[in-house]
């Protein structure tokens, strides 16, 4: 019983490890595209501190590099919170939050542009039923120029003062917008996601970060885990004798198993009358008598 009570809780202990999205990524300002020389400000939201959280990203130059190592400095004495005083190009790509013990958080796809217009656009996943505010923003001042909204490469609508409310967004809403300014330019696509719950979802399909190799790895691990302990807490069961319960063996049928018949010899049998016996021990002859001759 003991060792299956530490089978149990390997069990439990398993399921609990392989839980993730235990910290959210914020970025401020909040948005998805940043010009070059802007200032970016990254944080981990931890619900356990204790875990160790460092943030992390992918870029087309690097991949899986740590705050403070080769971008970015550390905005506190551990690497959970980072800020990029002056953005380049380079530093477009997806950055997560990634614990010790192998959970991450949720990635954020970030676009560093050296041209003069960018879309401002939530950065992280939208409620179904929110209303999302789209800002088509210029480098240089006036911002609230009229602008052209597209989404997947159609366009939506024009605005004329740079900036498109999407009212109670639903899962069709999900997509690749941008937008143009005619004179200006026109800025990156960024992918806009609408989920039903509070969870994030990875980068569209087109980014295809290394990092989710690194997901699949840790799910794949916690499967095996838990498969292991189940096939032994199945085998433990299974060969598990009840209390009291002993092997008894007939001593008697081994024996009469193991004569063989050619072994078997046939004689008369004497039986013999106790009593008779007894009473032939108790008699006591007579002693011998001598008879004189009569003359």
């Amino acid at each position: 019983m003991k060792e299956t009570s530490v089978l149990c809780l390997l069990f439990l202990i398993s399921l609990l490890s392989c839980t993730t999205n235990q910290a959210r990524l914020t970025v401020s300002p909040s948005s998805s595209q940043f010009f070059k020389g802007d200032f970016v400000s990254l944080s981990c939201e931890e619900d356990d501190s204790s875990a160790g959280w460092t943030l992390r990203r992918n870029t087309s130059k690097e991949q899986r590099t740590q705050c403070g190592d080769e971008w970015g400095k550390p905005a506190g004495l551990t690497n959970s919170s980072c800020k990029i005083e002056y953005m380049y190009p380079w530093d477009s790509g997806v950055y997560w939050c990634e614990s010790r013990e192998g959970p991450i958080s949720n990635m954020v796809n970030l676009t560093v542009t050296g041209g003069s217009v960018i879309l401002q656009s939530p950065v992280l996943p939208v409620m179904e039923g929110d209303d999302v505010t789209l800002l088509c923003k210029t480098k240089t001042t006036p911002s609230n120029l009229p602008a052209a909204f597209y989404k997947d490469g159609s366009l939506i609508r024009k605005q004329p003062t740079g900036h498109m409310t999407i009212q109670h967004v639903s899962r069709s809403d999900e997509g690749l917008y941008k937008c143009d300014i005619s004179g200006h330019g026109e800025s990156p696509s960024s992918w806009i996601t609408v989920t039903g719950e509070h969870a994030t979802t990875p980068p569209p399909p087109s980014l295809s970060p290394p990092v989710l190799s690194v997901l699949s790895f840790v799910g794949s691990v916690c499967v095996v885990v838990l498969l292991v302990l189940l096939v032994l807490l199945v085998r433990r069961y299974v060969h598990r004798k009840p209390e009291g319960e002993t092997q008894t063996y007939s001593d008697s049928a081994a024996v009469y198993s193991a004569v063989r018949t050619e072994d078997v010899t046939y004689g008369p049998i004497i039986i013999k009358d106790e009593k008779k016996q007894s009473k032939m021990r108790d008699f006591k002859p007579e002693p011998d008598v001598v008879y004189s001759s009569l003359k």
